[in-house]
């Protein structure tokens, strides 16, 4: 995710472009007329590639290098004044299928797409798919019923029934796993009170441990780690946590519960396959990121395992088996979560 002067108010920044041409026989559809040659894939982050989000990306496109399906490069913390330059001269330089995360620079990035007609663009964005770029299909990490599930056991492990929530902005890709892990908590602890902060930043650890350390002052026995730095401040304070999008379980072994994973893999195989296939088009590839899809996941529990109690885990795996059969949807709230 972005990291550099957003608000969320960016939702008024799309506007109607010039209609995107399409490419090869069929309308809308872009790709590479032959599956058997390498494809060349671009990434560009506007953060380290050890940040939670990014890091999901940059490992699926790793694993798909070593499966020798892609040739792959990237560019991290770049600005996002930058941004449209290192994309146009990615699609200048050949590559085939380019990547990335364009929450504050959507204008620019779709008129990227628009100039070159023959490239497939992938993005993380809060919009949907757009009739004017035929070639730029967005993602999203929707991995709600993982973070439901890790609330189920935050909520069977409190016992102040006060949780703190540490997030970067309180924008839909992270409103959405908190109301779920507040829902889910809800579930083995229906009078929880919940303290929620945003540090304004997707990348820095310091403030989120002073945010962390307020909440855990005012009571909060449980931290949502939705940031780095939360789970430096639950440890030093010996309150626990929950992580998201990866597991620290193993630098925080008394401390991360349990955490909601993302794996990106469904969305970057789905879309390189549509390449090669000549059948990339404009979609929302957010849904290969739900749990029947195998876009998320809830971490073993390795060194809480037999702390949590049995009823808590009878519950997760009846709401999981449910979630994966189709019978039990977790409600996808994108609204600013608030402080009980």
């Amino acid at each position: 995710m972005s990291n550099n002067s957003f608000t969320t108010t960016r939702r008024s920044l799309l506007k109607a472009g010039a209609a995107g041409a399409s490419f090869l026989a069929m309308p809308g559809l872009i790709g590479r007329a032959s599956a058997q040659e390498m494809l060349k894939v671009a990434a560009i982050y506007t953060v380290p590639v050890e940040q939670q989000w990014v890091s999901r990306i940059h490992k699926a496109a790793n694993a798909a290098v070593e499966r020798g399906e892609i040739e792959y490069v990237f560019s991290e913390n770049t600005s996002n004044s930058d941004y449209e330059r290192v994309m146009r001269e990615y699609s200048e330089a050949g590559h085939d299928l380019i990547i990335g995360e364009v929450f504050a620079v959507e204008d620019a990035a779709r008129q990227v797409a628009r100039d070159y007609p023959d490239k497939a663009y992938l993005m993380g964005s809060s919009f949907m798919p757009q009739d004017d770029t035929p070639n730029f299909a967005v993602f999203d990490n929707y991995i709600q019923d993982a973070s439901y599930l890790s609330g189920i056991i935050a909520g069977a492990m409190t016992k102040s029934k006060n949780i703190g929530m540490v997030g970067g902005f309180p924008i839909p890709e992270v409103n959405r796993l908190m109301h779920a892990f507040m829902a889910g908590v809800r579930e083995t602890a229906p009078d929880t009170t919940f303290q929620v902060a945003f540090i304004g930043s997707w990348f820095d650890p310091p403030k989120a441990k002073e945010t962390a350390f307020a909440q855990i002052d005012a009571g909060a026995d449980i931290m949502y780690a939705e940031r780095f730095g939360v789970s430096d401040a639950a440890k030093e304070r010996g309150v626990l946590a929950i992580g998201n999008v990866i597991d620290t379980q193993a630098d925080y072994p008394e401390t991360v519960v349990a955490s909601a994973l993302w794996h990106f893999e469904p969305t970057l195989d789905a879309a390189v396959a549509k390449v090669k296939a000549g059948e990339f088009k404009a979609e929302n590839y957010g849904l290969y990121s739900y749990m029947k899809e195998g876009g998320c996941s809830l971490a073993p529990l390795g060194t809480f395992e037999g702390k949590v109690p049995q009823e808590a885990l009878d519950l997760v795996a009846e709401k999981e088996a449910a979630i994966k059969a189709g019978s039990f949807t977790v409600e996808i709230n994108d609204e600013e979560p608030k402080s009980s």
